[in-house]
Order: C-alpha cells, then sequence, then structure tokens
C-alpha cells in the first residue's frame, strides 16, 4: 500500500508555526524555503535602515515598515520575507493594527541586502514577483561590494556607490541617505 505525502495548506498559522529557530522562510512554489541566518552585516545594515528610513517613515506617518520576519502573501500564494519592507499609508486605510497574519500583497518598497548564500536567480526571482505583485520601488544593497541597485521593474535603474545618495523618491518624499552611511567602518 502506497500512502501518498500529505501537503500541508499552508495558512498563515500553519506558515507561522514553523519552528522558531532563528532561520527566515518564505513559501515558494509550494514549498518551505529556509533562508538560514544571514550574519552580522546583514543584521546591522538592517538596523541601519530600520533606524534611519523607518524613522523618517514613522515621524512622517506614511506608512508602516516592517523586518525580515514579516512575509507577504503574493498572488501566487508565495509568501516572500524581505529585510526591510515599506507600506504606504494609503494601502492600510481602514486598518488600525498591523494584521496577525500576513499582508495580503506586496510592500511598496523591498529591500533586499545580499548575504553570501544568496544567488542571481533567487534574487531576481524575487524582483520579478515584487514587482508583478505592485511593489514600487526595490533595493538590493551588497554589504561586501559597497553598493545599492535601485530597480523600478525588473531591470535595474539606478548603481549607487559609497559617494551617492539613497533616495525616497515620490515614495518616501524628502528622506535621503549617503549611501556611505550603511558601510561606514566602525570608529569605536
Amino acid at each position: 500500500m502506497t500512502i501518498a505525502a500529505v501537503t500541508p495548506t499552508w495558512t498563515d498559522e500553519v506558515f507561522m508555526a514553523l519552528p522558531q529557530d532563528g532561520h527566515q522562510y518564505e513559501l515558494v512554489d509550494g514549498e518551505v524555503i529556509d533562508r538560514g541566518n544571514s550574519g552580522m552585516a546583514h543584521g546591522y545594515v538592517a538596523c541601519l535602515l530600520t533606524i534611519q528610513l523607518g524613522g523618517y517613515i514613522q515621524v512622517q506617518k506614511l506608512g508602516a515598515i516592517c523586518d525580515s520576519s514579516t512575509a507577504f502573501t503574493l498572488k501566487s500564494g508565495n509568501k516572500r520575507s524581505p529585510d526591510f519592507s515599506f507600506i504606504h499609508r494609503d494601502r492600510l486605510q481602514g486598518l488600525r493594527h498591523p494584521p496577525r497574519g500576513f499582508f495580503q500583497g506586496a510592500p511598496d518598497l523591498a529591500v533586499e541586502i545580499l548575504s553570501p548564500g544568496n544567488t542571481v536567480e533567487e534574487i531576481h526571482s524575487k524582483i520579478v514577483e515584487y514587482f508583478d505583485n505592485g511593489t514600487q520601488i526595490v533595493w538590493i544593497i551588497h554589504p561586501d561590494e559597497k553598493y545599492v541597485l535601485v530597480y523600478h521593474g525588473t531591470e535595474p535603474d539606478l548603481f549607487l556607490r559609497s559617494d551617492d545618495r539613497l533616495d525616497g523618491e515620490d515614495l518616501i518624499p524628502g528622506f535621503s541617505m549617503a549611501i556611505a552611511d550603511l558601510f561606514e567602518p566602525w570608529d569605536f
């Protein structure tokens, strides 16, 4: 007698019940992908973004920010988790608090901070899926090479180095940050 493997129905509750082992998970084409741990450099850049960009967004009351533990349920059923994300307040009308489950749809800004384990194919797949689901801007940050790629579609529009500035454009008006701030050596 053959017993067929049971594929779970990936509700928010089932997905959130995955092991709390410090790893980040995404659901891609029905398969749970363990994104593992990313290392301190990755986490440090994410925290700098949270402080500078997230602080600006909060003070200006532009919308909600989320970290990499937040999955976004996309049209395909995939649950993607950018390293940093922003949802504009216009898309949050009627909500008084964040949903207990995952946000339905993509963030307006998705930021991916490259880790040693990331592949070009994986990152490109995420970028395509983000834009297919309504994302307006994607930033790809490369901590080792000290650059940022800015996307408004599936091809990069801007290649920013340390002497450039990262701009919030029309999505996050008035925000500007020196790229060098993301990669500044410690002096303590």
